[in-house]
């Protein structure tokens, strides 16, 4: 089940929820590395069920002999903040701080994490319903480093109902998420509705669909070759030059703008906002001209020739 590509560095660690796909993916793994797998559970709160999870959790890793770490996490989201970003926000942080400092994760360079086809299907979906530009278009990448780690998601090609299938064979349980079955959250309303119709309508769309993801983030790291090229070529004392961004196209600002605020503050403009911005870019035109926008979770401002952005209080 495990693709021949995916060979991370060991010992492993594997974010395990409980859920089927977790499950399934530290099976097949611990199947592939014996030994060399330790697991890591993010106990939310955010249902009464967590501790159920965490109980099944630790039952299954004593059977596969797997070390188990569990981490508890405040998941609650701020204001203006959906509860899928704050909780998959605050999961990604307890991994990397549990591989750092626990005892039992000494020497893991790398975490697998369970997502699949099928949500790969939704993640392009929710993209295209968003009106997402190509980042979006891309999805969920296959691997990528994040705080000195290597991130793997290597079920990205499997569908969700062939790693229940793998499970029952090898007779081995998992838990069912109660919230999965909500279609309050668009991704259970996509899950529930529109898979089901794709799947009908056109039989491989999984894989069609995975190869469109695969196209896009091929084009997307050109593109941020070229941002990349292009911003140290704006770039007066690391700051963007006005005078500079106004000798790009359009298009080339805009592109060369988002990697500067994704970079170097990790913020993302909306569609509004970069238009209002890359619009008073080119009335800069006196020095006269000044510039306080909002843009992603803070400010853009003129600061004589150059821009700067600095978070919000």
């Amino acid at each position: 089940m495990l693709p021949s590509n995916f060979q991370p560095s060991l010992p492993l660690a594997v974010a395990f929820s409980g859920g089927a796909d977790s499950t399934a993916l530290l099976l097949a793994c611990v199947q592939q590395w014996p030994g060399q797998v330790r697991a890591i559970h993010i106990h939310h709160g955010l249902q009464a069920a967590a501790d159920q999870f965490a109980s099944h959790c630790q039952r299954l890793c004593d059977q596969l002999q797997v070390p188990l770490v569990q981490c508890k996490v405040n998941a609650q989201h701020a204001a203006g903040q959906s509860p899928e970003d704050a909780a998959r926000r605050a999961r990604y942080a307890a991994l990397s701080d549990a591989v750092r400092t626990h005892p039992n994760l000494q020497g893991v360079a790398a975490i697998a994490l369970a997502q699949h086809a099928d949500d790969q299907v939704e993640t392009l979906l929710l993209a295209l319903s968003r009106g997402a530009g190509m980042p979006g278009l891309a999805s969920m990448p296959a691997q990528w480093m994040r705080d000195g780690l290597q991130w793997h998601r290597p079920l990205l090609k499997v569908p969700g109902s062939h790693l229940r299938e793998y499970l029952v064979d090898a007779q081995v349980a998992w838990m069912e998420d109660p919230t999965n079955q909500d279609e309050q959250f668009t991704r259970n309303r996509i899950r529930a509705q529109l898979l089901p119709a794709l799947e009908r309508s056109f039989p491989q769309f999984r894989g069609t669909f995975a190869r469109s993801a695969s196209h896009a983030a091929e084009a997307q790291q050109i593109l941020d070759e070229v941002a990349a090229a292009d911003l140290q070529g704006v770039l007066s004392d690391g700051l963007p030059s006005i005078r500079s961004l106004q000798g790009l196209s359009p298009a080339r600002q805009s592109l060369v703008l988002r990697h500067w605020l994704k970079v170097q503050h990790q913020t993302t403009p909306s569609t509004v906002q970069l238009a209002e911005l890359l619009s008073q870019i080119a009335a800069c035109t006196t020095r006269g001209h000044q510039m306080h926008l909002k843009v992603g979770r803070g400010h853009v401002r003129r600061d004589g020739q150059v821009l700067t952005w600095a978070a919000e209080d």
